[in-house]
């Protein structure tokens, strides 16, 4: 079946260069085309160094299967683009954004600075743990549990024996929406608030009142253990809260108790080559820790970012691979904040030197017209750059995000994983 549908997205990227947003000046980066490409660059150096940025929820437009998933149309940076009368992300924009969707407010560049494309999933699911897994190299071939209307009896009943109280909310819902209803009930029982994406994931949220972070934090990691079977179950995710009665809210330092990945991804394969390997933000989590050199745990995406600025100073080789939460449940607040982060994104830039690649991508999609607002079956941005490193490059749609690890532990030197389809030589071409 993925062998399948690799075949179709393949065809479909071949029909992608058709479309009428692509300018002729562009090129499509495949083998008989790189020479080509050459023109948009230098002598392009040997990479030692990766950085990649993962915006969480950062869809650009429904997958093939998007239908069963619920998601046929979505599109969270188009819709939300539409929603607030347009984006302002003049560095997304000259890397190649507006060749990736239509997105209001964004052009469509001549030459754009970077590569660009579209990377796709394989795995079964959406959610952050897939998305990431996939894009180090494990591709999740079994279907979880849909839970759309909440967690079954039995489930809660386990749950409310981990945490030694009652639960409330259970139902799929964001983290947003289960706060503003559970929150006055929260404070005064002490109950645990509970909801789901619809799939794989538990999350569950305490005031500091109700249960130290400490306890709060074991207890989450014992559920875990304990919903893995016949449940499906293979993260809970934990949020802390803090503030007063009606100005409640959720620490910017959430944990994530995570099944390990159960095959080999590319942290495993790097660190077999001794490269230098920091997870910054959710990522420690999502592998549990596994590979990794350091992990940076996660905070404000504000200062992840800067955390992975002021890294390029001290971190000479390696990858470093950062989750940032940037997107909010609020249209208004979302848009904002990406235009945010495109403002500081040239202070990352202009600290990179020759031999290094960033990457700017998304784990999934969030589209922010659908209700409840968990994730979305969507394409993810695909955004490359560094210098002497190719210019204009369309990298196409890709059919699994595993060529991005595929490509990183090339890059590196780590070996080849044994799933994905590498995309460095059009990165290097010239």
């Amino acid at each position: 079946e993925l062998r399948t549908q690799n075949s179709e997205l393949r065809t479909q990227n071949s029909e992608l260069r058709t479309q009428n947003f692509e300018l002729p000046v562009l090129l499509l980066a495949r083998h008989s085309t790189i020479s080509d490409a050459s023109r948009f660059c230098y002598s392009a150096p040997m990479i030692t160094r990766v950085i990649v940025l993962v915006i969480d929820g950062l869809g650009v437009g429904a997958m093939p299967d998007a239908a069963e998933y619920g998601d046929a149309g979505s599109n969270t940076l188009s819709h939300l683009a539409s929603a607030v009368g347009g984006l302002n992300l003049p560095t997304l924009e000259a890397l190649g954004l507006g060749h990736i969707t239509e997105i209001k407010g964004v052009q469509v560049m001549g030459q754009p600075e970077g590569c660009f494309g579209r990377l796709g999933f394989l795995s079964k699911g959406v959610d952050s743990m897939v998305g990431y897994w996939e894009m180090a190299g494990h591709l999740t071939d079994v279907a979880g549990p849909l839970y759309p209307n909440g967690f079954p009896p039995d489930m809660v009943a386990v749950l409310e024996q981990a945490f030694g109280c009652k639960v409330i909310g259970n139902r799929c819902a964001s983290g947003t929406v289960m706060l503003r209803e559970c929150e006055a009930e929260h404070l005064s029982s002490g109950a645990m608030i509970v909801w789901t994406d619809g799939r794989r994931t538990c999350h569950v949220a305490a005031h500091d009142s109700a249960m130290r972070p400490d306890k709060f934090f074991q207890r989450c990691r014992d559920a875990r253990k304990l919903l893995k079977d016949p449940w499906g179950i293979w993260r809970v995710s934990a949020h802390p809260l803090l503030g007063n009665a009606r100005a409640v809210q959720f620490s910017p330092q959430p944990r994530a108790f995570v099944l390990e990945p159960p095959g080999p991804t590319m942290f495993d394969m790097l660190n077999r080559a001794s490269q230098i390997l920091v997870g910054v933000g959710k990522v420690g989590d999502l592998f549990s820790g596994r590979g990794l050199t350091r992990s940076v745990p996660v905070g404000h995406w504000t200062a992840l970012l800067a955390e992975v600025t002021g890294m390029l100073k001290k971190v000479p080789r390696g990858l470093i691979f950062a989750g940032l939460d940037v997107l909010e449940s609020d249209a208004a607040q979302s848009a904002t904040a990406l235009h945010d982060f495109d403002r500081r994104l040239p202070g990352l830039l202009e600290q990179l030197h020759p031999g290094d690649l960033l990457v700017l991508t998304g784990d999934h999609g969030r589209d922010i017209t659908k209700a409840d607002q968990v994730p979305t079956r969507e394409y993810v941005p695909l955004l490359a750059t560094g210098p002497k490193l190719a210019h204009g490059v369309h990298l196409g749609i890709r059919a699994s995000a595993a060529d991005l690890g595929h490509t990183i532990v090339e890059a590196l030197q780590g070996g080849q994983l044994p799933v994905g389809e590498s995309f460095l030589d059009a990165l290097r071409a010239g």
